[in-house]
């Protein structure tokens, strides 16, 4: 026989070996199989979420538009703020009201600025109620910056309704569903926070993790929405999409300068506002899953460390108790690297086991996640091949003890092992 062809053999002979170990071995096995699984599942179910988070952030930006930015009273910071105006120079910031976004919106540079009131109130119609729902105020502009999806059937509110307050609103096709059933919504009246509102449009939308699923919502005229809903401006932002002709830098140094002089900052003088762009929010998305992974990797390195310590002690009573079989081999020419490779097919044999079962109940983790939440998770073919891997070196590392034990045995010793 070839050398390939022993080491062949001996490798299905291992494996044949570590099966029988578990057999002898129930609950050690379990123990050392558990460790890994759970180290791999904590791999492949953070990696299945955080694979779906990231397709649905780079969705919702493309969706948003490359160029879209930001205005926000107060800046995107991770420094901590202990209430006082050293560590908190932008807490008395002024707020934004509806004619910022006005003046911003004759600004050659700009296409379309859209200020947003978000609320959360009871919808109802007749004995169907929504309670905490979001409903947002929006000026007429919206559907040029929101990209909220197709807009059918019905309309948006015109700017004549958004500058009268008329109590208009359009659904997501979430919201009539759960309000209307299978009836046509437009011209039906619902009551938002008491109040009646004509239905005058229905639009959809794609889930996605950033807007928070597919869950009702509604859009209303921010005239109403601050009037009638006395929705409060202390957190209203401002949307900005610049001209296509217009760079990204050259519209944001335009709206700067006209914020500037609105406020009556003189040179010198901090913004009391901020410019939040899409690279600024992907710079924060990243810096917050990047704790995940580091979550993840000490989850899952704890529990391949168990499984670690599961496969020494395994394999030392598998050694103890084959001392004289090692004896034998030796004997009839068994050199000590074949021994060595033996026992580390064993002990890679386990841990591929618990990565197996990992992998498994891994992948229905993602798939209850993919159909109960807004997060579309899917396994990555790298997350399966960073859990094999790390499960086959867990194997060797931790096998490598028992292994060279093994494969130092004098043979003549070993023979006379009871």
């Amino acid at each position: 026989m070839s050398d390939l062809g022993v080491r062949v053999f001996s490798l299905f002979e291992g494996v044949g070996i570590a099966l029988d170990s578990l057999k002898s071995n129930r609950v050690r096995a379990a123990l050392t199989i558990l460790g890994v699984a759970v180290g791999v599942f904590v791999v492949v179910v953070i990696s299945a979420a955080i694979h779906g988070i990231n397709a649905s952030v780079a969705r919702d930006f493309e969706k948003a538009g490359p160029k879209t930015f930001f205005l926000s009273r107060y800046p995107i910071t991770f420094e901590a703020c202990d209430g006082t105006d050293d560590t908190c120079k932008w807490r008395h910031n002024p707020h934004f009201n509806l004619s910022d976004a006005q003046m911003l919106n004759t600004l050659p540079s700009i296409m379309a600025a859209e200020a947003q009131l978000g609320l959360s109130k009871e919808v109802r119609y007749h004995d169907n109620v929504l309670s905490s729902t979001q409903v947002i105020g929006a000026m007429a502009n919206w559907t040029l910056i929101d990209h909220a999806g197709d807009l059918y059937p019905g309309r948006s509110f015109t700017e004549a309704e958004a500058a009268n307050a008329e109590r208009v609103v359009i659904v997501n096709d979430e919201m009539a569903k759960r309000l209307f059933g299978d009836s046509d919504p437009l011209d039906k009246v619902v009551t938002i926070g008491g109040s009646p509102f004509t239905v005058i449009g229905v639009y959809h939308y794609e889930a996605s993790f950033l807007t928070g699923g597919n869950r009702p919502r509604a859009i209303v005229p921010f005239e109403t929405a601050y009037r009638t809903l006395k929705g409060g401006i202390g957190n209203m932002g401002i949307a900005i999409l610049p001209r296509d002709e217009v760079t990204r830098d050259e519209a944001e140094d335009d709206v700067i300068a006209a914020m500037r002089a609105r406020r009556g900052l003189r040179p010198g003088v901090d913004n009391n506002f901020a410019i939040i762009t899409q690279d600024q929010l992907l710079n924060t998305y990243n810096k917050i899953f990047g704790m995940f992974f580091l979550v993840m990797i000490v989850l899952s390195a704890i529990g391949l460390m168990v499984g670690g310590v599961g496969v020494v002690a395994i394999m030392m009573i598998s050694v103890t108790e084959r001392t004289r079989e090692i004896g034998v081999r030796k004997a009839l020419g068994a050199t000590r690297l074949t021994i060595l490779w033996q026992f580390l097919v064993e002990a890679v044999t386990l841990t591929a086991i618990g990565a197996i079962i990992g992998l498994l109940f891994g992948g229905i983790a993602s798939v209850i996640i993919r159909n109960a939440t807004p997060i579309k998770a899917s396994v990555p073919p790298l997350a399966i091949v960073a859990a094999l891997g790390a499960s086959a070196i867990t194997g060797v590392l931790f096998g490598m003890l028992p292994a060279m034990r093994a494969s130092k045995l004098d043979p003549v010793e070993a023979l006379r092992y009871e």
